[in-house]
Formats: structure tokens, sequence, C-alpha cells
């Protein structure tokens, strides 16, 4: 949420929290099999690369499962990990909204 612009809704079919700037959702907060969990967009390669290598990742139901993965926030995956997934979905967000909205966003 320290993300400039960013704004939090609840998406009661999914009992998430979703995280989006502008009107595009880069993050999205839930809890799977009782286990706290957020969905963010990545890269096709790189979420293939980290799915192999964490079992605490994995393809997110609901959304484009080829761009999309969920990973555990109490599992195998490093603070710094998350933070840099994290920076990414939102960096991906930013590049979708037009020049005029991330000026507006951006306080330019």
């Amino acid at each position: 949420m320290a993300k400039t612009g960013a704004q939090q809704s609840v998406h009661s079919d999914w009992k998430a929290t979703q995280i989006k700037v502008g009107d595009v959702l880069f993050a999205m907060v839930q809890e799977v099999d009782g286990r706290p969990a957020v969905s963010l967009k990545t890269s096709t390669p790189l979420a293939d690369l980290l799915r192999q290598r964490h079992q605490d990742l994995f393809p997110t139901p609901h959304l484009n499962q080829d761009k999309w993965s969920t990973l555990f926030l109490d599992g195998s995956l490093p603070a710094s990990q998350i933070y840099s997934l994290v920076n990414d979905s939102y960096q991906q967000a930013l590049d979708l909204l037009s020049e005029e909205k991330r000026r507006k966003l951006m306080g330019g």
C-alpha cells in the first residue's frame, strides 16, 4: 500500500483484497488453504522459473495463470524476493496506464 497511487478494495467473490494503481490490478491478498498469500503479475519466463524453484509459488486461480502467480507469505521465498516481485507487478500495472493517468498519479 506504500506504492504511489495504490488503492485497495475487497473482491467478495474471491474473499480477497485487491490492490490497484489507477484501475489496474497489481496485487491481490487472500488466504489460501488457511495461509496468508499474495498474487502478483510476473513475466511468463520468471513465473515458470520461480514455480520450478519454490513449492510455495503456484499459478493463480481466476487470473491468467501464465502471468499471475500466488505465493505464500509464510513460505520459502525470502522477503527480498517478495518485495522485488511486488515492485515488478506494480511497474507492469503502471506501464498499462495511459501517460496522462501516470502523470496524475505521480503528481505531475
